[in-house]
């Protein structure tokens, strides 16, 4: 067991207060900080207390940190990687691959020449990124497409004339058909009469927010409008999450994300677990590289009724763990609250594990050894790891990461 330095990315659409807070140190950072990463991933490792690299470690013993059932399901690297996110501006509209669509891609721009770190390459890997987000603050995002009889309720809302013939494209057509079609015109949309739209919408968001007698029912959506319509003014992802889910997910509350589901964080503190892969295709809200026809490929254009994942409980043993059951194999997901004072608890790591803590302290013991971990510090769990100890003297949640098993798809609600 040693304790993981995660990997800090400073991306711009990130706060310079929320994970210093999180982890307790008083002054806020000196630029946005976004994610701290706590994995193997090529474009960045964690530093393990034993002075290796994380990833440098599993290629000196695969075997002794993966176990012989990820090898031989996943090969010689870690499939996921976990991460502390923190957003307060919105991310890109994005989605992410099939593992079919992934090995494509990748193998059609190594065909072309793309060096893998140039800024128009989609695909840097050949994985899939199946994803999930925790909240630990209420956490804002815009995820999947929505049903559309709720679509063209808002649209009716907003009374967009521009957007009429939209509207109207949306309900003339099988539900994924007619989320397609509008969804394409938008991202092919000249900047010229995008801008007119934009503008339109703009007004038509403020009149609703501000009219009388309006049961608000709408709210955020139209706030969301004013606010990305601000930033991106001729961006056609400003049109695109018109179509999509707007969540609010309070502490404790998860959305999971399979392939081709667009979506787009917005703002919001959470524990982010996904499969070990950096595939990203975008649709807008950002000065990055968008490929709107290999996006095309990929999206899954069905609306998505529910996003959220439920918590169910784990049932082992372990202190009062519960899971978020997901499809994904590379990874499953779990949080542990252990009571101030309570017994420790015990049990043996079924695979390499991540454990970040997210609250309070707690005490991982394995053998003699033991390491204390505070909000936002990590440890690494090899799967040779034969008995792991949890306990805290003044309560703590634990995040327990491990490669997936189909236990976690079968209980998924």
């Amino acid at each position: 067991m040693v304790t993981l330095s995660p990997v800090v990315q400073a991306y711009a659409w990130g706060s310079r207060t929320a994970l210093p807070d999180l982890c307790g140190t008083t002054s806020p950072a000196p630029h946005p900080v976004a994610e701290y990463w706590f994995g193997a991933h090529d474009s960045g490792s964690s530093l393990c207390s034993d002075g290796r690299s994380l990833d440098a470690r599993i290629a000196e013993d695969p075997e002794t940190e993966l176990g012989r059932r990820v090898l031989d399901e996943h090969g010689g690297s870690l499939p996921y990687l976990v991460k502390l996110l923190s957003a307060e501006q919105a991310l890109s509209l994005q989605a992410h691959p099939s593992p079919e669509r992934a090995r494509e891609g990748y193998a059609a721009e190594d065909a072309r020449g793309i060096p893998v770190d140039a800024a128009d390459r989609n695909y840097r890997d050949r994985n899939h990124k199946p994803e999930i987000l925790v909240a630990l603050t209420e956490f804002h995002a815009l995820v999947g497409f929505r049903p559309v009889d709720r679509t063209l309720a808002l649209l009716d809302a907003l009374d967009v004339p521009a957007l009429r013939p939209y509207r109207d494209m949306l309900e003339g057509q099988p539900d994924a058909e007619g989320v397609r079609a509008v969804f394409t015109t938008f991202v092919t949309m000249p900047h010229t009469a995008l801008a007119d739209i934009v503008s339109d919408l703009i007004t038509a968001a403020v009149g609703y927010l501000t009219s009388e007698g309006v049961d608000g029912h709408w709210a955020s959506e139209a706030t969301t409008v004013v606010e990305l319509a601000e930033r991106y003014p001729t961006d056609p992802g400003v049109l695109g999450a018109l179509l999509l889910n707007r969540v609010v997910l309070q502490p404790g509350e998860a959305i999971y994300l399979g392939p081709g589901h667009m979506h787009a964080y917005l703002r919001g503190v959470g524990v982010e677990v996904m499969a070990n892969s950096d595939n990203v295709l975008r649709g807008g809200l950002t000065p990055k590289h968008v490929d709107v026809p290999e996006l095309m490929r990929v999206l899954e254009f069905s609306p998505l009724r529910d996003p959220r994942v439920r918590p169910v409980p784990a049932g082992r043993g372990i202190g009062t763990e519960v899971d978020f059951p997901t499809p994904a194999p590379d990874f499953a997901l779990s949080r542990i609250d252990l009571e101030p004072g309570a017994e420790p608890v015990s049990y043996r790591p079924v695979g390499p594990e991540v454990l970040l803590c997210t609250s309070g302290t707690v005490r991982v013991g394995q053998d003699s050894t033991s390491e204390t971990l505070g909000p936002g510090r990590a440890a690494w769990l090899p799967a040779s790891t034969p008995v792991v100890t949890l306990e805290s003297s003044d309560g703590a949640s634990v995040f327990r990461t491990r490669v997936g098993d189909g236990e976690s798809a079968a209980r998924r609600p």
